[in-house]
């Protein structure tokens, strides 16, 4: 965590040399003015403190722009990757679950304070089985690519919490191959069974990816709802290919 917030702060070294330089000026001529009762002095000692205040406000308001346009880019990158580099991992873990009974139609079909609802209720996840668990977790391993692609973007348009939870991703990920390579012929859930260590990680990276589908089914409800139903029509299409009997069954 202190690595990445070292390469989230680097970008603002230029502004903090900047608010320094404003500052020293400052004090320079709070100096002069004590060392020779100039009023003038103090006069101007105001300026550079009033240069910082207005240059910080004006920073901060187009860094909330830009803020804003890159979340808006960010969104029609998820919609690609969602539809097409991840839509078997999202079918594969909602196929695996016990309660809360989501299903893909459900939420193509749901309204808004529906899906609101059902984010609510992803808070506790609860799994068919350990079983049911193994696929969603391959699914995660085979998407490796989408995860570093989903790294280099948060740190492009620093992100922080999606490049934290893109390096707790990849780690998991390590943690599958690792022990594939050791055992190809045994369930990793097995270990996870006897690790509370491991399970936990599972549990996280399982329930985060439950919830982080519907955080952005809500975004898209919200903002881009043609863009929802189009998405939503490919999962279930594909869902019901897969799993036809659970799907209606939901």
């Amino acid at each position: 965590m202190d690595n990445s917030r070292g390469i989230f702060s680097l970008r603002n070294v230029k502004n903090i040399e900047y608010y320094a330089l404003l500052l020293t000026a400052s004090a320079v001529f709070l100096v002069i003015e004590r060392l020779t009762h100039i009023e003038f002095f103090l006069h101007l000692a105001a300026i550079p403190i009033e240069v910082l205040v207005a240059v910080f406000i004006v920073e901060k308001f187009l860094e909330k722009r830009e803020t804003k346009e890159k979340r808006r880019q960010l969104m029609y990158i998820k919609s690609y990757l969602f539809r097409s580099e991840m839509r078997d991992l999202f079918i594969a873990n909602f196929h695996a679950l016990k309660s809360p009974p989501l299903s893909i139609s459900k939420i193509k079909d749901a309204s808004l304070e529906e899906l609101r609802q059902m984010r609510a209720a992803a808070e506790k996840v609860e799994y068919a089985s350990a079983e049911a668990m193994e696929p969603v977790i391959m699914e995660y391993v085979r998407a490796e690519r989408v995860w570093h692609s989903f790294l280099e973007r948060a740190i492009t348009y620093n992100f922080e919490e999606i490049f934290l939870d893109m390096i707790y991703i990849i780690h998991f990920v390590c943690d599958v191959k690792a022990f594939k390579e050791r055992y190809p012929d045994r369930l990793f859930m097995s270990e996870a069974l006897s690790n509370q260590v491991l399970m936990s990680k599972v549990q996280k990276v399982l329930w985060d990816g439950i919830q982080r589908f519907l955080d952005y089914a809500i975004e898209l409800k919200e903002k881009q709802p043609t863009m929802f139903s189009e998405m939503l029509l490919d999962y279930e299409l594909s869902s019901k290919i897969r799993h036809p009997e659970r799907e209606s069954k939901r």
